[in-house]
C-alpha cells in the first residue's frame, strides 16, 4: 500500500497493491499492519456500505459529532464518485478547506478520511457501491449534516440535480447554523 498526500494535513489517497493476471486480481483492503507503518493508527469497529442508483447523487456533507466523532476509510466497489474531505475544525490551519478524490472500482484508490473532517460524495456513474470502514459506531444523537452548497465551504460539485438529494441532504444547516464542535489540536 502506498500513502498519498493531499491538500489537506491528515487525509490522504490509499493505493492498494493490486496483483492481478488473466483471471482477474487481489488487493488487500485493509491491513493493521500496513496502516501502521504508514503512520496511520486506526481501530476500526464497523463497515457500511451504500448503493446509488443514478449518476449525479450527491452525498453530504456528513459528519458525526464528538464524542462520537470517526475517521473513515472511503472506497468504491462499483462506479466512480467524486469524494470530498472537508476540513471543519475550528483553529485549523485548514479550517474549511476541501479535496475531491475521484474513487472507483477502476483506479482502486480509498481515501483516508481522520475525525473532525465533514464526508461527502458525488456519482459519477450509475450504480455505484461506496464501501467504507469506521473507527466510531454509529450514534444517531450525533449524526450531523451541514449543506453541500455552504457558501462558506465554496466545494465545487459541478451540476446538482435537486431530485437526486435526499431531503435530510437538502434540509441540511449551513455549518454557521451547525453544532459542530469539532476543534484542531495543534498536536495531531
Amino acid at each position: 500500500m502506498k500513502k498519498v498526500e493531499t491538500g489537506l494535513p491528515g487525509v490522504y489517497i490509499i493505493e492498494p497493491q493490486v496483483f492481478g493476471d488473466q483471471r482477474g486480481y487481489f488487493m488487500e483492503t485493509w491491513s493493521t499492519r500496513n496502516f501502521r507503518e504508514m503512520g496511520l493508527n486506526y481501530e476500526f469497529v464497523q463497515d457500511n456500505q451504500s448503493f446509488s442508483a443514478q449518476k449525479g447523487i450527491l452525498r453530504g456533507i456528513h459528519f458525526q459529532k464528538n464524542p462520537y466523532a470517526q475517521a473513515k476509510l472511503v472506497r468504491v466497489n462499483r462506479g466512480a464518485v467524486m469524494d470530498v474531505a472537508v476540513d471543519l475544525r475550528k483553529g485549523s490551519p485548514t479550517y474549511l478547506k476541501w479535496v475531491a478524490v475521484e474513487l472507483s472500482a477502476e483506479n482502486k484508490r480509498m481515501l483516508m478520511i481522520p475525525r473532525g473532517f465533514g464526508h461527502g460524495f458525488k456519482t459519477l456513474t450509475d450504480d455505484v457501491e461506496f464501501i467504507y470502514k469506521v473507527d466510531n459506531l454509529y450514534s444517531k444523537e450525533c449524526d450531523r449534516g451541514i449543506r453541500f452548497d455552504d457558501p462558506a465551504i465554496g466545494v465545487d460539485w459541478g451540476e446538482v440535480r435537486e431530485e437526486l438529494l435526499s431531503p435530510k441532504d437538502m434540509n441540511a444547516p449551513l455549518l454557521s447554523e451547525s453544532d459542530c464542535n469539532f476543534v484542531y489540536e495543534d498536536n495531531e
